[in-house]
């Protein structure tokens, strides 16, 4: 399995306690989820309708501010699981560093793969591939730099994972044009990872493949139940990002006295450079604080952002140690 945040399982082995004992900030998940409520028995006994399913898509236009056709999916690594199913193989070029599953999905399925590190470098891609905020260091780009991109390639994918506190950066409301794709995760921002739901936003011959290659029950009952509330409240979901701007700065003063320095981050988790990752991650995991290390870089540490008072504390506490 390629390495990812979230594998408490790891923590776990190497330092004891059982999952309830400890704080996962090794993801971008929001640590203070949205109040599911109750569920219809419906939901979780009947196969879903086609109707409710259309609601869900238009819960997610209104939540996106786009009228393009869209697509739930079981999270959007469902999504990038098919992008190879977008074109025939040809070349794929990923803006890297960047989240680690599309280069062996698309290398899986006989693409051509090359990552880059400039967005010019993209152009002339048949799949051209940008995460935006990018995951881990959350540089971003500009929408117009991005479209102004999107005659110069074959495809383009724009994740959007992180971007729901930062509509600003959206592509969604232009996704109707032909070759532009978007993928939005649902689970990050409103802190149900488990529900396994997001979006593929894009013209209407794209969403369809994606649609045929995904089945006729793509996402659960309690999927579309839950994500139907979700994405139409929105005073929670303004209330939600104005709070993850203030534990962002909170989050980075309260880390100033261990020496580490701000490389980026989204509104969901803060990278830091350190002398060592694994000796901070350890330390750290000595309070059963779980965060995040990468094998390419091994002064970079990644936080997500606590939750409730008490995980600030224990946090405050560990670092003072």
């Amino acid at each position: 399995m390629r390495e990812h945040g979230g594998n408490l399982d790891l923590a776990q082995q190497r330092f004891g306690g059982r999952a309830d004992d400890w704080i996962d900030l090794s993801t971008g998940i929001n640590r203070l989820p949205y109040p599911v409520g109750e569920i219809a028995p419906h939901h979780w006994q009947a196969l879903p309708s086609h109707t409710e399913i259309e609601v869900l898509h238009l819960a997610a236009q209104h939540a996106y501010g786009t009228s393009a056709p869209v697509v739930a999916m079981g999270g959007a690594q469902a999504a990038i699981q098919l992008l190879p199913q977008l074109a025939p193989r040809g070349l794929a070029r990923i803006l890297a560093p960047t989240y680690n599953e599309y280069a062996p999905v698309l290398s899986a399925a006989g693409w051509q793969v090359e990552e880059v590190r400039e967005l010019d470098a993209l152009a002339g891609a048949n799949l051209a591939i940008v995460v935006n905020p990018n995951n881990p260091d959350g540089r971003r780009h500009d929408p117009n730099d991005l479209l102004a991109l999107l005659p110069r390639v074959g495809h383009l994918v724009i994740d959007e994972s992180f971007a729901d506190a930062v509509p600003e950066l959206s592509l969604a409301s232009e996704a109707g044009q032909p070759g532009l794709l978007i993928l939005r995760s649902f689970g990050k921002f409103y802190g149900l990872a488990g529900l396994r739901l997001g979006f593929a936003i894009g013209d209407a011959k794209d969403i369809g493949k994606l649609s045929a290659a995904s089945g006729p029950w793509p996402v659960s009952g309690a999927a579309i139940a839950v994500g139907c509330r979700a994405l139409r409240d929105d005073a929670w979901a303004k209330a939600t990002s104005a709070r993850l701007a203030r534990d962002c700065a909170r989050l980075d003063e309260m880390v100033q006295a261990q020496g580490w320095r701000l490389v980026g981050g989204a509104s969901l988790f803060r990278l830091y450079e350190t002398s060592d990752a694994l000796v901070a991650q350890e330390k750290l995991a000595r309070g059963q604080i779980w965060s995040r290390v990468f094998a390419q870089n091994p002064t970079w540490l990644r936080l997500g952002l606590p939750g409730a008072e008490a995980e600030w504390s224990r946090l405050a506490e560990v670092l003072a140690r």
